[in-house]
């Protein structure tokens, strides 16, 4: 069962899909493991038959927190460690708080794709950090990047002829993340003409905007680690922005799945 274990881990990382490893730790049956996809739910191992259906349950909804935990279900406990491929950030528009945003979310582990269609702007020269560079309009760009669960895009150009075909393309993806650069006169802007291109008021709240955590951000890099800020909070759904100080209880508070535990 081993070998069956490793191998499907193996196809999981290679695929770039999303799952788990669910080992009962405690309890009756302990040692029992399996390997959970997303979509297919256990794909290698087992667990028992009265534990599987809560523990897949229970996995998907860790897996899009991008979290581990161990959780009860009676007097078994079981570990689910989340599978997680590097999620993946697309910054539109090559300025000046993209470099700084391209570094820092590099040290996060993102896979960084910076796409603007000025290829003065768009060089490696200005991106050493990025993993791909694309110098092009949305619409010749979207084509070629992942607009999936694991993307989160960072739109900080200015320019209304990024928005046009962008947007579109962003509302019927699943994307975790859309920020968008501007003053809150340009956002309210932004939102009105999409309202009147269909947007429904679920669908405007996708749009972070204007994009990122009010920490009082002047500079480049400092606005580049409040976006960041506000994509760490979305990943893992949870934290309130606001300063830790004063906060009683644990600092960063776990919450898991309330399904299947005591």
């Amino acid at each position: 069962m081993v070998r069956e274990v490793l191998d499907a881990v193996r196809r999981l990382e290679e695929a770039e899909r999303l799952g788990a490893i669910a080992t009962v730790i405690e309890g009756p049956d302990a040692g029992a493991k399996a390997v959970i996809d997303v979509d297919e739910g256990v794909v290698a191992g087992s667990l028992p038959d009265d534990l599987a259906d809560a523990v897949v349950a229970d996995a998907r909804t860790l897996m899009e927190r991008e979290r581990s935990q161990a959780l009860a279900y009676g007097e078994r406990r079981v570990f689910i460690e989340t599978i997680a491929p590097p999620p993946v950030l697309l910054v539109f528009g090559a300025g000046h708080v993209a470099q700084p945003l391209t570094r820092m979310a590099k040290e996060l582990g993102f896979r960084v794709i910076v796409a603007d269609a000025r290829e003065a702007w768009a060089t490696r020269e200005r991106f050493p950090e990025a993993d791909r560079i694309v110098v092009g309009w949305p619409d010749a760009v979207l084509g070629e990047v992942p607009l999936d669960r694991r993307t989160y895009v960072a739109i900080l150009s200015h320019d209304a002829r990024f928005e046009k075909p962008l947007f579109p393309a962003l509302r019927t993806s699943p994307v975790r993340y859309i920020g968008a650069m501007g003053s809150r006169r340009t956002h309210r802007a932004r939102l009105e003409r999409l309202r009147g291109e269909g947007w429904s008021d679920e669908e405007l709240e996708r749009i972070h905007g204007p994009i990122g955590i009010d920490i009082g951000a002047e500079t480049p890099a400092e606005t580049a680690v409040s976006i960041l800020a506000e994509v760490v909070q979305v990943r893992y759904g949870h934290g309130t922005g606001l300063s830790l100080r004063g906060v009683e209880g644990r600092i960063h508070r776990q919450r898991g799945p309330e399904p299947g535990t005591d």
